[in-house]
């Protein structure tokens, strides 16, 4: 994956307190050194087995990718992270489901005052413009922010967490619906078996490997596409060819976890959500028609778009 040569910065920690949080919430801010009128990205941490990789510590390259091409990335830890130590007996643990949805709010409930913590950046963001990214659990997240519904399994009790505040929701390897989530798993994380995407009305960007299996969660062929499939429009599903969980390395720069490290992948995987949230805030900004026509039907291309 070749590196922008535009400069950027990154800010961390900012510490907010958040009430009934088990501990204060820490994030990274990046952005670009120069520019205006930026828009913002608040970027949602998968779970997974590593310390740090699940923290603002990890994503690097797709933070520092957003950052050098104009927004603002905004990296929350969420309580699920191994690098807080929380335990595992609290409640909602380990994937604390609830209060990662609730951390996305916060943030917005508080931009300005994280904008202004980070020398230089005060007055260059256009906070009008908000896209949301989460992968694994974070695309669960973002689900939930675009109006899927989790049924709690502890109370039974529906919760909706829809924030029209955030104009873009990219899901980048989300667990798929209940019916097919059919492996080991469902007895671990119970609450992945919740969700109704027939509720998730906001525009959103499903993104997808088709080479993403993991049997300890489902042996059923594009699992993780059903955000596209058991969703309302409008809806895009991006279907990045050969890819497995970790999207050719998007979590880290060489994470020992990625079963398919490629960075041309990772490249295509950026540029494709570029192209989309460009023409999500903008409806005269053709990129994301242009994306379809490079790929669909095209021989060699990385991905295919599908639209609804």
């Amino acid at each position: 994956m070749k590196q922008s040569q535009t400069p950027i910065i990154s800010f961390s920690p900012i510490v907010l307190s958040v009430p009934g949080r088990h501990v204060d919430l820490e994030m990274k801010v990046s952005a670009p050194a120069s520019g205006n009128n930026l828009p913002v990205i608040l970027l949602s941490h998968g779970h997974g087995p590593s310390n740090f990789l699940s923290s603002y510590k990890g994503y690097g390259p797709l933070a520092d990718f957003f950052a050098a091409e104009g927004f603002v990335v905004i990296q929350p830890t969420h309580q699920n992270s191994k690098a807080l130590g929380l335990s595992s007996s609290l409640p909602e643990a380990p994937l604390f489901w609830s209060s990662r949805a609730n951390d996305m709010k916060f943030i917005l409930d508080h931009l300005d005052e994280i904008i202004s913590t980070v020398p230089g950046l005060n007055g260059r963001v256009d906070k009008a413009k908000v896209a949301a990214i989460g992968h694994s659990m974070g695309g669960h997240t973002v689900a939930m922010l675009a109006g899927m519904d989790v049924t709690d399994p502890a109370t039974g009790k529906i919760v909706n967490s829809i924030e029209p505040r955030i104009k873009a929701q990219v899901l980048i390897g989300v667990s798929g619906g209940p019916e097919g989530f059919n492996g080991v798993n469902r007895q671990h994380y119970p609450v992945l078996a919740a969700g109704n995407f027939g509720t998730m009305t906001l525009p959103a960007l499903i993104v997808n490997g088709d080479k993403d299996v993991n049997l300890m969660f489902s042996d059923v062929d594009n699992w993780r596409a059903d955000a596209y499939y058991q969703s309302p429009g409008p809806k895009d599903l991006l279907t990045v060819f050969g890819a497995e969980h970790i999207f050719g390395g998007i979590s880290g720069y060489d994470a020992r976890e990625t079963s398919d490290e490629n960075p041309e992948r990772v490249a295509f995987v950026c540029q494709s959500i570029l192209a989309y949230i460009r023409s999500t805030f903008n409806p005269n900004d053709s990129s994301w028609e242009q994306a379809k026509k490079m790929l669909n039907g095209v021989q060699g291309a990385l991905g295919s778009i599908e639209s609804k």
